[in-house]
């Protein structure tokens, strides 16, 4: 079976990410998307809260699965019998980040794989981060969310 485990806080979903988790689940069997937490993050919502929202998000993709992951991505598909890790590129920014884990998860796991995808052009410019410095100010971002998150944008930030 090709499996494989798209990583992310998630916090929020974007558009962008989705696009992704859409365009692996043509190419692989099972697309595991993880929801991680980034401890160096300030997040919206919680661990459970993202999981249950990115879940509501791709279930109209029969062969994505979502989990929450606490610890290495790497070592986390390897448990889940995943032969690749997938990533999302924006910018030259992006694939020096995302470069520099790939060798050191090949360090840890050779045998796993990371896979780069890179943004749609209407997603290009979308990052998490700046989603959260416009719901500060109360800028409606919900367009470039899915809907369960921007459901939940409305109600708790932007009333």
């Amino acid at each position: 079976m090709r499996r494989a485990v798209f990583p992310g806080s998630f916090d929020p979903m974007t558009n962008g990410h989705l696009d992704i988790v859409k365009r692996a689940s043509v190419l692989f069997d099972e697309v595991i998307v993880a929801v991680g937490n980034n401890m160096n993050k300030n997040s919206l919502f919680t661990p459970e809260e993202r999981f249950n929202l990115v879940k509501e998000s791709v279930e109209n993709i029969p062969n994505v699965k979502v989990c929450i992951i606490t610890g290495l991505v790497v070592t986390h598909a390897k448990e889940l019998g995943a032969n690749w890790i997938i990533k999302g590129l924006r910018d030259e920014e992006d694939f020096r980040y995302e470069s520099d884990l790939e060798r050191n998860n090949k360090f840890i796991e050779p045998s796993i794989e990371t896979l780069y995808f890179s943004a749609s052009r209407e997603n290009i410019s979308t990052r998490s981060s700046a989603i959260k410095e416009f719901i500060k100010y109360g800028v409606d971002v919900t367009g470039f969310l899915p809907e369960p998150f921007a459901k939940v944008i409305k109600e708790r930030f932007l009333k």
